[in-house]
């Protein structure tokens, strides 16, 4: 059985190339780092941004023995603050960005992604988009507070008219606390 994550990859493998510019808003343990890395090649650019210390270090770690940290920035930052730490220049010109929201495995789970705080970062992820971009959330449900980020996330997508959307459960959970995984692809500018 494919776990979510792993779809999440393999549908989004075919959408980075190498030379593109990426973004990880939730760095983590650094796995979806390193896959958008490797994606991305050398010539290409991953902006990873979490808010512990101790999962930038992880994911540093992990990155530099994949070979990927030439292609990498981490930034000790909320992912709200994307648009901040973007610079200009690639604004407007991002093929991807991928949120794993959630705690951290492994980490201090009362700390969490906040709905507030994702779905500004949804925002400027489609600010920073390029037309045909795509926005990957793979939200955690189980966990305190993740039932309801993941229906403030559901009302910001379904308030999205450019958007094209692929949605996908985790069929070992078929109950609804399972997490669960959107694709959003940039149909159209933004005005």
């Amino acid at each position: 059985m494919e776990r979510l994550v792993d779809y999440a990859h393999r549908i989004l493998s075919s959408h980075l190339k190498p030379g593109d510019t990426v973004v990880d808003a939730t760095v983590g343990n650094g796995h979806d780092t390193v896959f958008l890395a490797q994606g991305v090649g050398p010539t290409g650019k991953v902006y990873g941004f979490d808010i512990q210390e101790i999962a930038l270090e992880m994911a540093g770690f992990l990155i530099k023995s994949k070979k990927c940290h030439h292609q990498t920035e981490l930034i000790q930052k909320s992912h709200d603050k994307i648009l901040t730490k973007i610079p200009e220049s690639e604004q407007g010109q991002v093929a991807l960005v991928m949120f794993n929201l959630g705690y951290l495995p492994h980490g201090d789970k009362s700390l969490t992604t906040q709905p507030e705080t994702t779905l500004c970062a949804l925002d400027a992820a489609l600010n920073i988009l390029k037309p045909s971009g795509i926005i990957s959330i793979l939200a955690y449900r189980g966990h305190a507070g993740g039932m309801e980020e993941h229906e403030a996330v559901k009302g910001w997508i379904n308030d999205q008219a450019n958007l094209q959307i692929l949605e996908e459960k985790d069929s070992e959970h078929p109950e609804n606390r399972g997490p669960i995984f959107w694709m959003l692809q940039k149909s159209k500018l933004i005005t």
